[in-house]
């Protein structure tokens, strides 16, 4: 049997993530604070079917009518619901070459968070991208019920390499501009206004030794939401390169990670810090100003790292991959917060930055007083039991403690102080004269006590006298008779 391991996590903020992987499952994974923030799987949308592997995904997370696009194997958008998981829209991609969806997957999605005109909220545009280059943009009117007619623009489509696959696509934060890169596919960035390409990158220089590294791009993310001239890129040869397109077309920085691929990054809110996730399960987070390492994070992955989501609003980042966990991660401290096993290889993963706990959404209203006496009522038994407990524990000892002074003392002394008792409960408080006259008799009854308890003591040393004359007379008997024979 394999070994298994028990890891202590001390769980992780309310928080809720979205998980897709090879058999074309959705689960969502919450945590709360009333379960000590450990994220538990509380849906599953779909049915396993590994022809509808779950390829890329992108959320819009927006308070009023959010959505989930996702990119399956078979060629297929899907526009879900992140709250209930219910289908909205079924888009299948047009492909100009003859290459089989499976074939030309889609590689890259995104789902606009900026709308054309803010009045029509039940419209959104769509980008894909496939592995031979083939990119989309198209807007969607999502029905009020499935089956309805869209009523979508003619999508426009265009070409962004002649050749070569392209693996990694990412949009900025504006939304105006994106970037690809693949295998033999240099790094590039397009307007999306004009669908014309802006910018190229130039292969670095032969090493000292005179070797040159091909191009094998595999992931990409933007710096900062305000500049899209600067980026990073992760490739196949465990190396992370650092892009400035009003300095120049090489890489202004490059380091090395490692020694497997580099196939996750994703970057911070600041806009200095990265994190990049290699082939081997290890998490590291960079400060791209200086290449400096910050640190890995604590309890390496067991498989592949293929996805790095960081949190709108919370200091965590969640990764996911080919272990099939996924792990929520301290950004500060670089500690492993929780660890969620979900049985199949994962592909993506996204945060609902719009989750509310709801026992941190409901503390400060008061409870109806039905709640209120079901809550208190364990809470009093509990308090109470251990009390029952103490006071049954005195009692016995009590019990045991009378009975040896009944059983030294006489019966006398018995009456007696059970008739004190009584007089005592009956009358009350009295003056200081009885308290005098009743302190005299009680000094009168000891002594008399004591007079009777010193009569028999001196009766059993006399009987005990008598019985030690009686054995000697006997023994002085017994020794002349012996005498006399």
């Amino acid at each position: 049997m394999p070994r298994t391991t028990t890891l202590e996590t001390p769980g992780c903020p309310p928080l809720r993530a979205i998980t897709f992987d090879v058999l074309g499952l959705i689960k969502v994974t919450e945590a709360r604070s009333k379960e000590r923030g450990v994220p538990k799987v509380v849906e599953r949308w779909g049915e396993p079917d590994a022809s509808r592997c779950v390829l890329a995904a992108s959320i819009n997370d927006r308070k009023a009518d959010p959505l989930l696009a996702v990119a399956r194997k078979t060629g297929v958008v899907e526009l879900l619901s992140p709250i209930n998981g219910d289908l909205r829209v079924s888009l299948a991609t047009t492909n100009q070459t003859d290459a089989q969806p499976q074939e030309d997957n889609i590689v890259g999605l995104h789902l606009f968070k900026k709308q054309p005109s803010e009045s029509s909220s039940r419209s959104c545009t769509l980008l894909t991208c496939t592995t031979k280059g083939v990119t989309t943009m198209r807007s969607v009117m999502i029905p009020k019920a499935l089956g309805d007619s869209t009523g979508d623009d003619t999508p426009t489509t265009w070409n962004i390499c002649a050749a070569g696959n392209v693996l990694c696509c990412k949009v900025d934060e504006s939304e105006n501009y994106a970037l690809f890169g693949g295998k033999g596919v240099e790094v590039n960035i397009w307007d999306l206004a004009t669908h014309t390409k802006i910018w190229t990158a130039k292969s670095p220089p032969k090493n000292s030794l005179g070797i040159f590294t091909p191009t094998w791009f595999t992931s990409a993310t933007f710096l900062s939401k305000d500049d899209h001239r600067k980026f990073a890129a992760g490739t196949n040869s465990h190396q992370v390169r650092l892009y400035d397109m009003s300095a120049q077309r090489r890489p202004v920085m490059s380091f090395d990670f490692r020694e497997t691929p580099i196939k996750a990054v994703t970057e911070d809110e600041d806009g200095n810090t990265i994190y990049i996730g290699n082939g081997s399960g290890d998490l590291a987070s960079v400060d791209i100003r200086t290449g400096k390492l910050l640190g890995c994070f604590l309890g390496k992955c067991s498989g592949s790292i293929r996805s790095i989501t960081r949190h709108p609003d919370l200091p965590v980042i969640a990764s996911c991959g080919l272990d099939s966990y996924l792990r929520i991660w301290d950004i500060k401290s670089r500690q492993l917060l929780s660890a969620v096993f979900l049985k199949q290889h994962l592909t993506n993963v996204v945060f609902d930055s719009n989750f509310e706990d709801e026992e941190v959404a409901g503390s400060t209203a008061p409870l109806p007083p039905s709640e209120q006496e079901i809550d208190d009522e364990p809470v009093d038994r509990d308090e109470e039991s251990p009390r029952v407990k103490q006071k049954k524990k005195k009692r016995s000892k009590s019990r045991s403690l009378d009975e040896n002074e009944e059983v030294a003392v006489s019966s006398k002394h018995k009456k007696l102080k059970k008739s004190r008792n009584l007089d005592g409960e009956d009358e009350g408080p009295r003056s200081a004269k009885q308290k005098k006259a009743k302190k005299s008799q009680n000094v009168d009854e000891d002594e008399e006590l004591i007079s009777v308890e010193q009569e028999k003591s001196k009766k059993s040393k006399v009987k005990s006298k008598d019985g030690k004359s009686k054995k000697s007379k006997k023994s002085k008997k017994s020794k002349a008779e012996s005498i006399d024979v």
